[in-house]
């Protein structure tokens, strides 16, 4: 199998121009970091903790150091890894004080009996793994301080609008050895109620993978895409014979129809096959496959570009 890694860092609104470059570097950064791993004979599960790594380390997108802050001006952070060679899973929600709540889905996948750890139970498990604990005001940016400013005095704040919502960051990926992994991180939705779980850390929501199939990452507004069960709909769609592009289009297309939510996913099939799609206003999202980079913000801008 030829290796392939696609993410993405979330389904939003316009990205304003001065933002677009540091964007641009980072979905470009992270995809280069996954398709390392794998060129290297990294595993897929490898491949998406590492993109997703860096994504959470760049403050330019709604995950670990980036994250959108709660009612109460907090962090908290879900996220979800899979690993399609035999379904195994590992999620955590509503965790606070550490820089890469990835790497703890993937401890819980590996290290406990369990798929998903939450809150407190969650932060036990990771003083007992040994994961550094770092103080909650070192992942709050001065931007999302203005950001829930903003929000709160925002008169319409019940309003749902989905393009508010900066999304996740996503990846999936498809290893030499024909094994698919999705891995998803967020810092949930601006102004968000304490204790606000979204579909990221939700399996068949937020993501899936399995090796007869192919496996999907998704972003948007949280609620909708567990409301349609997002990442494993399409994925059922692409078992009922239909291609990467239309699975994609049809299950978004339910999803806006249904319940009037906007997103955006990522997709590898088991075949190599891949795609970007989204219903939101923009997506940044890269694709490594062949020696290739492939990347874009917008519907229509898409660039290719030798990996290094």
């Amino acid at each position: 199998m030829n290796p392939i890694v696609v993410v993405h860092g979330g389904g939003a609104g316009p990205i304003s121009k001065d933002r677009k470059e540091r964007v641009h570097q980072g979905i470009i950064r992270a995809a280069t970091v996954g398709y390392g791993i794998l060129r290297e004979g990294g595993s897929a599960v490898d491949a998406v903790e590492g993109a997703v790594v860096a994504l959470e380390d760049d403050p330019e997108f709604n995950a670990g150091c980036g994250s959108v802050l709660n009612t109460n001006g907090e962090v908290e952070m879900d996220a979800s890894i899979m690993d399609g060679k035999d379904l195994s899973v590992g999620a955590v929600s509503a965790v606070r004080c550490i820089a890469n709540p990835i790497k703890l889905a993937r401890l819980v996948m590996e290290k406990t009996p369990h798929c998903f750890l939450t809150d407190q139970g969650a932060a036990q498990f990771a003083a007992a793994m040994g994961v550094p604990e770092i103080p909650g005001e070192k992942l709050v940016t001065e931007k999302n301080k203005k950001r829930l400013e903003k929000e709160k005095h925002e008169k319409d704040a019940q309003k749902t609008d989905c393009q508010k919502n900066l999304g996740t960051v996503g990846a999936v990926a498809l290893d030499s050895k024909g094994n698919v992994a999705y891995a998803t991180s967020t810092g949930g939705i601006v102004n968000k109620m304490v204790g606000r779980v979204g579909d990221t850390p939700c399996v068949g929501a937020g993501g899936y993978a399995d090796n007869d199939i192919g496996a999907i990452s998704t972003t948007g507004h949280g609620e909708s895409i567990l409301k349609v069960n997002l990442a494993r709909l399409t994925l059922f769609h692409i078992e009922q014979g239909k291609t990467v592009e239309e699975a994609a289009d049809l299950s978004l297309g339910y999803m806006k129809s249904r319940v009037k939510g906007l997103g955006g996913l990522i997709v590898v099939s088991k075949t190599g096959d891949w795609v970007a799609k989204w219903t939101s206003t923009s997506m940044p999202w890269a694709a490594a496959k062949d020696g290739k980079l492939h990347f874009g913000i917008d519907p229509d801008d898409t660039a290719i570009t030798d990996l290094p």
